[in-house]
C-alpha cells in the first residue's frame, strides 16, 4: 500500500487515452463530463468557481446531461447536493475555502446518513483577513466531517482522482461521500499534460452503471424510508461506529480501487508516495502541489552524498497511521511541512497526526520537525526544501530537535514601515453642505426633499479615494459616489465581499476615506445591525459623549446582487428588526469578484460563464430576482431603485434614504451598475446602457415609502420608452437573444418586464397595494 516511487516513465495501460493540455479545474470538470453526473449544485467562489464553469460551456454545447443547479450560496448547494444524493442520482460539487466552512453543518450529515457523492476541494486560505490563494486552511477543517480525503499533487491526478473517488464512495463497504482536494491557483490553474480515457464508456465500465448500489433511496415508492431520524443513545453511538468501520474499510478499498486502475492506465496512486525512501536517513513530509519539488531536492541531497527521501499521501482520511509508521522506522529526523496551522496546538494537522502514528506503532526513536509554510498562497521553491531538509539533517545530527514547532518564511515587521495615514479624516463642515433638506410632509406622510443643482454638490469630498483597482469602465464607483452626494455628515460603511470591497483594500492600502468595515459575503446585514445597536447603547451609556458628535452617523450597507443572494436570509432579518442603517445594493448583474457567473438578479437569456450560449443552451434558463419588491414586503419605512443616469432622483432619494435610516428604521436601495466585463460592452457606453435598461422598463425607477409605491420616471409618459430588444441589442452578453432562433426566450423575457412594470403601475396607482 506504500510503493516507493522512482520517478519512471508509466506504462501505457490497457484503455484508450488521449492527451490532452489542462488545468486542475479544467480536468476535474473534464472527469465530471465524463462520468455524466445527475445533479451539481454549485455557487462560486475562487479558485473552484472554473469547475462550474468549464462544466456549463460543456453544457452548453451538448457534451453531457448534467443538471447544474445555481444555489443562493454555498449552504444551499450542499442541501441540493445532499437532496440529490438521497434521490439516488450521481452527485457533483466544488468548493473553497469559507465557502466549504459555510456548508459545513451539511458535511457531517450527508456522511452520516451514508449518501455518496463526490466533491473537489480546490484548496484556499480561511479568511480573516481575506486571503483567496492556496494553503490548507479549509482542508483541516475537513478532516472531522467523515468524509474520505483523496489528495492531488497536479491536474493529472485531479482528473484520475476524482474517476477514483466516485467508485470509492459507492462501494458497498464504504457508502461515504469523498472529498477530492487540489491546491488552489497552484494545481487548480495550472495547465499540465494530462492523460484521460478515449471514450467515455471506459469511465462508466470502471465506475460501474447505476443503479444497483445496493441500498435504498427516498425515490422508492415500494421501499419508503425515513432519513435523518431524531436518535438517541445507544443508537447514535453505533450509528457512529458503523461509520467509523466504514471509514476505516475505506483504506483497503481504495487500495484495490488504485491499483484495478493503475492495471487500466498505467497511473497508480498508492496511499503513501514514497520517493527514495528505501534508506533515508532524513524525510521530509509534504502534500499535494509541493511534493513534486521536493523530490528534486531528494535528488540533490543524494547527489551530496545525504540520504534524503520523501513522503506524500495520496489519502489523509483515513490517514495512514502504519504506512508512515513503516515509512519512517529508519529515518533519524523528518520535517513535516503543514500548509496551515492548528493555533495553539504545537503544530499542524498532519505533524500531529504523524507524531500521534509513530507513537501509537511503537517509534519512539525518529525526531519529528514541525514547520508551518506556504500560507496563503506563498510560493514554495526548491530552496524552501532544502531549509526544511536542514532543520531535519541538524536534528538527526544533534539527536534532539531543538525547535520542534516554528513557522518557516515569515519575515520580522519593520516599525519604520509601519502603514502610514495618507489621507485626512474628511472635515464635518465639508461634508454637512446644508444644501439638502429633507422635511417631513404631515399631509401625505412623505418626505419633501430639496437638493442644489447637482453642480453646487461637486465640492463635496468623495468618500472613496480614486486610487482602487476596478476594470475600466466599472460603474461601481460612480454609482455609489453620485449615491454619497445626498449623505450629509459622517458614514459608517460596512461593504459585503464582492467587486468594490476586493478592489479598494488592497493590504496595507485602503481607498476608504470614512470608516469602513468587512465581513464575510453572507452576513454583513447583521453584523452592521451590531454596529449599529452597539453605537445606540453606548451613546445611550454616555460611553460617545467625548467625541462631540454633532449629528449620528449614518450607517450603510453596500453589497453587490451576489451579497444579495448568499446574504438574502440576514438581510431579510435585518429588515424585520428594522435597524437604523441602509442596505444599497449595486447591481451588475453578475458575481463579478469571482469571473462573471450568473447572479440570481442575472435577467433570463443572459450569457454569463455559467449560463453559456451554444447549441444546446442560450443563456440564463430563469428569470431574475426582484429584490426590491422582496424588501419592500418587510415592511421598512423605505425602498427605492436608482441609476446614475438619472442623477437629480438618485441624490434625492439617497438624502430620503439617510433621513429615515436615522429617523425610522431600515432603508433599502438598490442601483443598476454598469459592468463592461460582465456585459461585454463598450466601456464608454456604460450610462447609456443603463438608461435604455430604464427606458425599456426593465429597470423602473420607483421607491416604496411607508408602504406606498410611486413611479419616480415613467419613460412611457415622456415618450422616450425603447423596446426591450433595442436595450438587448447594446450589449455583447445578450445579442444572441435578438437573433430568431432565440425568439421564445426573447419573448418570454419581454413578457416579463412587461407583467412587472404592469404590476408597479398598479402599485403606483393604489396605495393598498
Amino acid at each position: 500500500m506504500a510503493i516507493d516511487i522512482k520517478r519512471e516513465e508509466q506504462q501505457v495501460g490497457k484503455v484508450e487515452q488521449r492527451v490532452v493540455y489542462e488545468s486542475g479545474n479544467e480536468m476535474a470538470a473534464y472527469a465530471a463530463h465524463q462520468i455524466n453526473y445527475h445533479i451539481m449544485g454549485y455557487f462560486p467562489i475562487s479558485p473552484s468557481t472554473e469547475v462550474a464553469q468549464f462544466l456549463d460551456l460543456m453544457k452548453a454545447n451538448g457534451q453531457h446531461d448534467v443538471v447544474l443547479i445555481p444555489a443562493d450560496g454555498e449552504h444551499g448547494s450542499a442541501g441540493v447536493c445532499y437532496g440529490a444524493s438521497a434521490a439516488g442520482g450521481r452527485v457533483f460539487n466544488a468548493t473553497s475555502a469559507n465557502g466549504y466552512l459555510y456548508m459545513i453543518e451539511q458535511m457531517p450529515v450527508q456522511s452520516g446518513t451514508r449518501f455518496p457523492m463526490v466533491m473537489n476541494l480546490v484548496c484556499r486560505s480561511v479568511s480573516g483577513p481575506l486571503d483567496i490563494h492556496g494553503d490548507h486552511s479549509d482542508l483541516y477543517y475537513a478532516l472531522n466531517t467523515g468524509w474520505p480525503i483523496l489528495m492531488c499533487r497536479d491536474p493529472q491526478a485531479v482528473y484520475d482522482m476524482n474517476i477514483m473517488a466516485l467508485k470509492l464512495a459507492e462501494d458497498a463497504e464504504v457508502r461515504l461521500p469523498v472529498l477530492v482536494a487540489s491546491d488552489g491557483y497552484f494545481t487548480s490553474h495550472q495547465k499540465r499534460r494530462v492523460m484521460t480515457f478515449a471514450n467515455r464508456e471506459d469511465v462508466h465500465q470502471f465506475i460501474g452503471a447505476l443503479p444497483a448500489r445496493g441500498y435504498p433511496d427516498v425515490l422508492d415508492r415500494n421501499n419508503p424510508i425515513t432519513v435523518g431520524p431524531y436518535m438517541n443513545e445507544p443508537d447514535y453511538i453505533n450509528n457512529c461506529y458503523q461509520q467509523s468501520m466504514a471509514m476505516y474499510n475505506a483504506e483497503h478499498v481504495y487500495d484495490r480501487i488504485r491499483k484495478e486502475y493503475a492495471d487500466l492506465t498505467g497511473r497508480d496512486y498508492p496511499i503513501l508516495d514514497l520517493y527514495r525512501m528505501e534508506d533515508a536517513e532524513v524525510a521530509v513530509f509534504l502534500m499535494n502541489s509541493a511534493t513534486e519539488i521536493i523530490k528534486d531536492v531528494v535528488d540533490q541531497l543524494r547527489a551530496q552524498g545525504i540520504k534524503a527521501g520523501s513522503i506524500a499521501p495520496n489519502m489523509i482520511r483515513p490517514f495512514p497511521q502504519k504506512q508512515i509508521a513503516e515509512a519512517l522506522k529508519n529515518v533519524k529526523a523528518v520535517t513535516v511541512g503543514d500548509r496551515a496551522d492548528s493555533y495553539g496546538g504545537h503544530g499542524g494537522n498532519m505533524v500531529n497526526e504523524i507524531k500521534a502514528a509513530l507513537f501509537t506503532q511503537g517509534n519512539r526513536d525518529t525526531l519529528v520537525v514541525s514547520r508551518i509554510y506556504g500560507l496563503g498562497g506563498k510560493d514554495f521553491y526548491a530552496e524552501d526544501g532544502h531549509n526544511l531538509f536542514k532543520f531535519a539533517i541538524q536534528a538527526a545530527e544533534k539527536g534532539y530537535v531543538e525547535k520542534p514547532f516554528d513557522y518557516y518564511g515569515h519575515t520580522p515587521g519593520d516599525p519604520a514601515k509601519a502603514p502610514k495615514r495618507v489621507l485626512n479624516p474628511m472635515k464635518y463642515e465639508d461634508l454637512k453642505t446644508g444644501l439638502i433638506t429633507v422635511t417631513p410632509d404631515a399631509a401625505t406622510g412623505k418626505l419633501n426633499v430639496r437638493i442644489p443643482p447637482l453642480r453646487s454638490l461637486t465640492k463635496k469630498p468623495k468618500r472613496i479615494a480614486p486610487g482602487h483597482g476596478a476594470c475600466p469602465g466599472c460603474g461601481i464607483f460612480s454609482g455609489l459616489e453620485l449615491f454619497f452626494k445626498g449623505i450629509e455628515g459622517d458614514i459608517v460603511a460596512l461593504f459585503h465581499t464582492g467587486c468594490a470591497m476586493v478592489v479598494t483594500t488592497g493590504y496595507p492600502y485602503s481607498a476608504h476615506k470614512a470608516t469602513y468595515i468587512h465581513n464575510l459575503f453572507q452576513n454583513g446585514a447583521a453584523t452592521l445591525s451590531g454596529v449599529v445597536e452597539m453605537f445606540w447603547e453606548r451613546k445611550r451609556r454616555g460611553e460617545l459623549d467625548y467625541l462631540n458628535l454633532p449629528d449620528d452617523f449614518t450607517f450603510v450597507m453596500i453589497t453587490g446582487d451576489g451579497g444579495m443572494d448568499i446574504g438574502m436570509g440576514p438581510a431579510i432579518g435585518a429588515a424585520l428588526r428594522n435597524h437604523k442603517m441602509v442596505i444599497l445594493e449595486y447591481d451588475n448583474e453578475g458575481y463579478m469578484n469571482t469571473g462573471a457567473q450568473l447572479s440570481y438578479s442575472t435577467p433570463i437569456g443572459h450569457r454569463t460563464s455559467t449560463s453559456n450560449v451554444g447549441k444546446k443552451q442560450a443563456g440564463k434558463l430563469f428569470h431574475h430576482k426582484d429584490t426590491a419588491q422582496i424588501m419592500a414586503a418587510t415592511n421598512i419605512p423605505y425602498v427605492f431603485t436608482g441609476s446614475e443616469s438619472y442623477p437629480q432622483d438618485l441624490v434625492k432619494k439617497a438624502a430620503k434614504a439617510q433621513w429615515y435610516a436615522q429617523n425610522e428604521g431600515l432603508v433599502y436601495g438598490k442601483i443598476l451598475i454598469t459592468c463592461p466585463l460582465n456585459w461585454l460592452s463598450e466601456d464608454q457606453e456604460g450610462t447609456n446602457i443603463i438608461d435604455a435598461a430604464v427606458s425599456s422598463n426593465f429597470f423602473p425607477l420607483y421607491e416604496v415609502e411607508n408602504g406606498i409605491t410611486s413611479i419616480t420616471y415613467n419613460p412611457e409618459e415622456k415618450n422616450k420608452k425603447v423596446s426591450v430588444a433595442d436595450w438587448l441589442g447594446s450589449m455583447g452578453k445578450t445579442k444572441h437573444m435578438t437573433k430568431p432562433e432565440n425568439a421564445e426566450s426573447l419573448a418570454s423575457f419581454e413578457q416579463e418586464v412587461e407583467r412587472r412594470w404592469n404590476r408597479l403601475k398598479a402599485k403606483h396607482e393604489n396605495p393598498y397595494l
